[in-house]
């Protein structure tokens, strides 16, 4: 992720050492659009042998970033884009894109990441995807389920077998 320019905001919490584990102070998010944030990250990043993005708490480290670090206009783009997707579950499925299938949502994302929905910025699932791996990654569970998590790391080993390990550790 750092390896691709980051959002805006992201970069700004960072700089200012957001504490990934902080949730919001003020609650933006409705509970539709919670249940669309959660719905669209556990997508991005989902359950499997390993906790997901919704066990993580992604959407609380969004919500803290669209709060405390996303200027006005940029929230309600954020907002608009968000009301236009769950608009696309609506009028493709008759139900908000919470309570579509994985399939159907996939179906979504991937006409988002074409740029195919209709009032859905060009950079929204890009930043979702930047907001979820950080807020993942830099929460509790994404590192020490997801990672091998060594505070005091051992002695350097440039030949250790992956095979022994089967995840990435993380310092």
């Amino acid at each position: 992720i750092f390896g691709a320019a980051l959002v805006a905001p992201l970069g700004q919490a960072i700089a200012a050492g957001a504490d990934p584990g902080m949730g919001p102070r003020n609650a933006v998010f409705s509970d539709p659009q919670r249940a669309l944030l959660d719905a669209l990250c556990e997508r991005i990043i989902p359950t499997t042998d390993t906790p997901g993005a919704r066990d993580a708490g992604v959407t609380d480290y969004i919500e803290m970033i669209v709060d405390e670090y996303y200027e006005p206009v940029d929230r309600e783009t954020f907002f608009a884009d968000l009301a236009a997707v769950d608009k696309r579950a609506s009028e493709a499925h008759g139900t908000s894109f919470s309570q579509l299938t994985s399939e159907r949502q996939d179906a979504i994302i991937a006409a988002s990441e074409r740029q195919q929905l209709d009032g859905v910025s060009a950079s929204f699932f890009t930043t979702l995807k930047q907001l979820t791996v950080t807020g993942y990654y830099t929460s509790e569970i994404g590192m020490t389920v997801e990672q091998v998590y060594l505070p005091v790391p051992g002695r350097y080993d440039g030949a250790y077998p992956y095979a022994k390990v089967g995840k990435r550790f993380t310092f």
